[in-house]
């Protein structure tokens, strides 16, 4: 009998293809809605494989109920929604698909910044809306991005991607990290600095760092207190990692100029978000790899984790490495 596998989303018919032709592949059939978790419960008991995404909890109750889970395939660079400890417990493989989505994320950080920096979000609706009327001097002024100094708190792939764009802005560049990266200091010309001194000297503060225990939180309102008056933060990682009520509380106070968010503490994030409200706040629905080809790669690069888990090879993206054999005949623990 072929192993099982379980798809979360609708996914074009080129991955699931491929699948089928090792798998017995089911596949939640909406491409928009997430699948229920009652039927997540159920699907998952016998599957040997899952194919998930970041909308999908997969927690430890629900590991409890798969007989023959072998790896879980996550389609997405992060797998904070992937108890990771207890997969690792049950000798379960969990896999990502990073580097894939490196460069488009950079873009749509960057250009989110923009977006932020010039009010062109606020200045379309002003347009559409009939209020504009005639030329003015101060009408919609916006901050200038060349030449202002960019902030990147984490500098990982799609840090440094981001800091290479910045660069072609003739921005000045700094950087805090858990660690140096004295290569890439030397390679883009970036300055390694505390997050408070970050914080006070940036223009534009770009939060990149991935969600962990640490991260929570990261920036609260202590840390945007420390910011200029005139700065605007950007947040194209994790929501979790700010505070949204602090920033809330900051934008409304004038103690920083304004934000642009692709992501939330809770997404879809709710309608009457206190957020939602202010004009300078720009948001997006967590699209920082929404091209039409790096969808595509990710996708492609979850099925293979997936294909290699269950035909007899080490994922090349397993996020657990202390599971370095081929799980074979798995029990619960």
């Amino acid at each position: 009998m072929k192993p099982k596998v379980y798809i979360t989303r609708k996914m074009p018919d080129q991955i699931v293809n491929g699948l089928s032709e090792k798998f017995e592949v089911t596949m939640w059939q909406d491409e928009t809605t997430p699948v229920p978790r009652e039927v997540l419960e159920k699907e998952i008991v016998e599957v040997d494989g899952l194919f998930c995404l970041l909308t999908e909890q997969i927690d430890e109750s629900l590991m409890e109920k798969a007989t023959n889970l072998k790896i879980i395939a996550n389609m997405a660079v992060g797998y904070n929604n992937i108890d990771l400890q207890s997969a690792t417990d049950k000798g379960i493989m969990v896999t990502n698909t990073p580097g894939v989505l490196t460069e488009t994320t950079a873009d749509l950080t960057f250009a989110l910044l923009l977006a932020t920096a010039r009010r062109l979000v606020e200045a379309t609706g002003y347009l559409k809306s009939g209020q504009w009327k005639t030329w003015s001097p101060m009408q919609l002024t916006g901050q200038d991005v060349h030449g202002a100094t960019i902030g990147i708190i984490g500098l990982g792939r799609i840090g440094k991607a981001l800091a290479k764009r910045a660069k072609g802005f003739d921005m000045n560049l700094v950087y805090y990290n858990r660690s140096r990266k004295l290569e890439e200091e030397k390679e883009l010309g970036i300055q390694f600095v505390s997050l408070e001194e970050l914080l006070k000297i940036s223009d534009f503060v770009c939060v990149m760092v991935p969600l962990t225990s640490q991260t929570s939180y990261m920036i609260g309102a202590e840390q945007l207190a420390l910011m200029k008056k005139t700065a605007v933060l950007i947040n194209t990682a994790r929501g979790d990692i700010v505070d949204e009520r602090a920033l809330y509380q900051a934008l409304v106070n004038q103690e920083i100029w304004a934000a642009g968010l692709d992501v939330f503490e809770e997404e879809p994030v709710p309608l009457d978000h206190p957020l939602l409200t202010l004009p300078n706040v720009v948001t997006l629905p967590h699209i920082g790899s929404a091209s039409i080809a790096t969808r595509m790669k990710m996708a492609s690069l979850a099925a293979e984790n997936l294909m290699a888990g269950l035909t007899g090879a080490l994922p090349g993206n397993l996020v657990n490495p202390e599971l370095t054999s081929v799980q074979k005949g798995r029990g619960h623990s």
